[in-house]
Formats: structure tokens, sequence, C-alpha cells
């Protein structure tokens, strides 16, 4: 059967080249497409890392020209904590979640390194605000202060990047990488581990990540300051002018803005669903235009063969066998087409490509491959019917 249909493509091999031709592209095009939405659809569901409701965050700037010193902003950020009503508060770096604000660095242990890194400043209260889980070690404490290195806390992926299967991390030292052949790198101290963070968006991956530790009372004078701040479920507006006001009590010459975190979250989602949905509708359109392509050609293809129908149905071919001929010509082209596709697709996987997991490129082939098939065969199924309707006597007379 397989080999009588391999002849009877062989023989009309120019028309079915353009046809094998437009399976394999198609089959391309499809794989990226579906290897981007199984990639965002995976990332949707992993888990957050941290606990983003009931978080908001504070911009306080100091005065045209001004700086705050520490000292102040630490007591300026007392009062805030003791309103009620207010449930946690750290003081951390401008790059808070879900922010167009990105602050990377490239750290290397040993022979390890890994580059892209979301660096955090962040002050002994930040797990508790934020709701990050640790897994190893502790969080950043008083004793810390006579630590000779910058204690440091790093995420779950960083850590296995860097050490591997080492059984403790909690200790071991971290540098910068300044550059090749740069001496007096900064040096780290992990003294702890947290769970994998996204805190760029819905349709982010984890990000590796390191917190570093601010450290308190310190000389710094602050143009700004980043503050986060956990209140009780039912907080609004009031909450909010109570903060601003008590921030104005302290100097006039500050100014503070007020955000929820969940706010920050959905102006992030918008601007990353309309590139998504674009995407949704050249992917829709390119497979409208493939079935068209598929039906238009293969009702051609009918209406050139309709001596050759003619003349198998009158040698006795019964009409489903016709019409599974037409069906078993079409999966085989496509099964070709297919082949091929999947032999260019699986190159990135092997070549690690775009920093994709190998698991969403088989999860894109098998997607394309299914939507292929199912393509082809719908398509097929109406006019592999017609030429079993066909009779011999009217295929004959028109020759």
């Amino acid at each position: 059967m397989f080999r009588h249909l391999f002849r009877l493509i062989w023989n009309r091999k120019r028309t079915n080249v353009l046809l094998l031709s437009e399976i394999f592209f198609s089959f391309v095009v499809l794989f990226g497409v579906a290897t981007i939405f199984i990639g965002f659809g995976r990332n949707y569901v992993l888990p957050r890392g941290f606990a983003h409701e009931q978080v908001w965050r504070l911009n306080i700037n100091a005065g045209q020209g001004e700086k705050m010193p520490r000292a102040q902003l630490d007591d300026v950020l007392r009062q805030v904590r003791a309103l009620p009503g207010v449930q946690e508060l750290t003081l951390t770096s401008g790059n808070t979640p879900f922010r167009f604000i990105t602050m990377n660095g490239e750290f290397e242990a040993g022979k390890n390194k890994i580059d892209n890194v979301d660096r955090y400043d962040a002050d002994d209260r930040y797990a508790a605000t934020m709701g990050l889980q640790l897994v190893e070690g502790r969080w950043f404490q008083p004793s810390d202060d006579a630590s000779t290195r910058r204690p440091a806390i790093i995420s779950r992926n960083m850590r296995e990047k860097l050490f591997g299967d080492a059984p403790r991390v909690v200790g071991q030292i971290i540098r910068e990488s300044a550059g090749p052949g740069t001496e007096n790198k900064t040096e780290f101290q992990v003294v702890g581990v947290t769970e994998n963070v996204r805190p760029h968006g819905d349709f982010d991956g984890e990000a590796p990540s390191m917190w570093m530790r601010l450290q308190p009372h310190d000389t710094t004078r602050w143009e700004g300051a980043a503050v986060m701040v956990r209140v009780a479920p039912g907080q609004g507006a009031e909450l909010q002018q109570k903060i601003v006001h008590t921030i104005a009590g302290v100097t006039r010459k500050w100014s503070t803005q007020v955000y929820a975190l969940e706010a920050d979250r959905l102006d992030k989602l918008k601007i990353t669903v309309a590139p998504l949905a674009a995407l949704a509708v050249v992917g829709l359109f390119l497979i409208v235009n493939v079935a068209l392509g598929l039906f238009g050609v293969l009702w051609y293809n009918i209406n050139q063969r309709r001596a050759e129908i003619g003349l198998r149905r009158a040698l006795g071919a019964s009409g489903p066998g016709i019409s599974a001929q037409f069906l078993g010509e079409m999966l085989v082209l496509t099964s070709l087409g297919v082949t091929l596709g999947l032999l260019l697709a699986a190159q990135f996987p092997l070549l690690d490509a775009f920093d994709v997991a190998p698991r969403v490129y088989m999860f894109g082939m098998l997607a394309a491959t299914g939507l292929i098939f199912l393509l082809t065969a719908l398509c097929a199924w109406q006019p592999s019917r017609l030429a079993a309707r066909i009779q011999p006597a009217v295929a004959l007379r028109e020759e």
C-alpha cells in the first residue's frame, strides 16, 4: 500500500514538491509560534516566588538639589511602620517587581559564571515584606553588621548555576565579574538561598536573582528611596494619605508617590499581552491560509486526475478506496514535510538556542506536528469525498 502511494507521489513529483514545501514551511512557522506560546504558558503557571498582594511601592524623592541623610530616612520609615494598617516595611533598590527598571550583574564562584543576574539592595525586613521563601540558610540579621564581606542571598537557580549539587553553599564566596583581568573584584558571602522568583511579569520566566544587604545607619546621603510596604487587607486611599502626610511632616522638601504592586503588574501585563495578541492573530491567519492553500491544491489535483479516477473505478475500485487513496497520499506527503521540519526544529534544543528549556521545544514540535496533520486531514477529507463520487462513465466521457 505505502509502496504504491510513494510511487504515485513520485510520478507527480513536480506538483507534489510545491505541496511538500508548503507543508514544510508551514510546520516551521507553526513550530515557532507554538514554542513561544507554550513557553509563555509554562511561565504563567510557575510559582511567582513572592507575595505581591497587599504590597505598596513608595517613591520618596528629596527636593531639587537636596539629598536625604540615611539617619533621617530611617526615622521617616520608623514613623511609617508605626501607622495602623502597616504590617511591614523594607528599604530596597529602585528595580522593584513589575517595573521597567532592571539592575543586572555577572557573578562567579570558582570556575563557574552566571550573567544577567537581577541584583537588588535589600535590608533585614525585605523577606518578611515580600514573602520570599528561604530554602537554605537565613535572611539578613543585625549580626551581619560585623561581616567582613557584604552578605548576600541568592535564588535557587543561581545556586545551581554557580555551585551545582554542592550540599551546602552558606558561607561560600561569590565575586562580581567586572571584566577579564580586573583585580580586587567585589566579594559577597552567601548567607541564604531562596526559591526562584519571577519579578518581571506574568509571562516571564524565573530570573536568577541576588539580594545584597543594605548596611543600616550608613553615612550615605540619598537622592531618592524605594520603599516596599505590606499593608493589612482592606487598606486603601486613607492609609496612602496618612503615609504621604507622615513623610511630609518630617520635611516638606520630600515628595512621595504611592503605587500598588498589583497596579504595576497589570500595567506590565497590558504591554506584554499586546504583542502576544498580535502573534496569535498572525498564527491564526497562517493556519487559515495553509488550510485554504491545501484545500485548493487538492481540489485542483482531483480535477486533473479525473481520468485516472474514472479508470480505477471502471476497473472495480470502490468509492471509499478512492477516498482512502487521496487521504493516504496527503498523509504521506505531510509525513515527509513534517519529517524535514522536525530535523530542522530538533537543532534548537540540541544547540540550546534562545535559552529555552528543551521540554518547551519538544512540546512545540508535538503541537506543530499535530496541527499540521489535523489541517491536512481536514483539507483532504472533502476533496477525497468528491473523488469518491466520480462515476467512471462521466470521467471517461470527458476525456
